[in-house]
């Protein structure tokens, strides 16, 4: 499939650049992808706009895509292994980047990226956690004495050695075996 592709006919794309451990199971998955990733449900609202969004795995398809399934992710989901040099142009493959496309005709412009805190763009969670009093409740707040925080040594995205977005999956009797016999 070519980027072209991925557009759906539409003017616009934003993708999200997925991290991936290669032949590691799900647990060991990047936690702060799956947060993200996690929170993009419904896109009728970016299509309405002429905006396609996709996810672009930098791992093999046939094993993340097992990870999209396990996770009920609904949206595109594409394996751009093979590309990264070119997609990413330069950049250091193996972070995470939301990057955003323009294609007039047969022509592809990327207009705009960025990483890292920069991804928070697509998390509800933070941006509502903001607004109460105690915030996000992370280590690195100055926040008053007695306001509750997670401790120091406790993961923002992960519980009990997995991406805390997991657990309902599985208590719901999911399978995350991303490669099946």
């Amino acid at each position: 499939m070519t980027l072209l592709d991925v557009f759906e006919g539409r003017r616009l794309l934003i993708a999200y650049y997925f991290m991936w451990h290669d032949g590691r199971p799900a647990p060991e998955q990047c936690e702060g992808c799956t947060f993200f990733t996690t929170q993009v449900c419904e896109l009728s609202h970016i299509h309405s706009r002429d905006v396609t969004y996709a996810t672009f795995c930098q791992g093999p398809y046939d094993e993340s895509v097992r990870y999209c399934d396990f996770m009920g992710w609904e949206m595109p989901w594409y394996s751009a292994q093979d590309s990264l040099d070119t997609l990413l142009a330069g950049r250091r493959a193996g972070l995470m980047y939301l990057i955003c496309y323009l294609r007039r005709g047969a022509e592809v412009f990327e207009t705009y990226w960025t990483t890292r805190r920069g991804v928070e763009a697509m998390d509800n969670s933070y941006r509502l956690l903001d607004l109460t009093v105690y915030g996000r409740q992370e280590a690195w707040e100055d926040s008053p004495d007695g306001w509750p925080q997670q401790p120091e040594d406790q993961h923002p995205f992960r519980t009990d050695g997995r991406p805390i977005a997991q657990w309902p999956r599985l208590n719901a009797g999911y399978s995350d075996d991303l490669n099946p016999a």
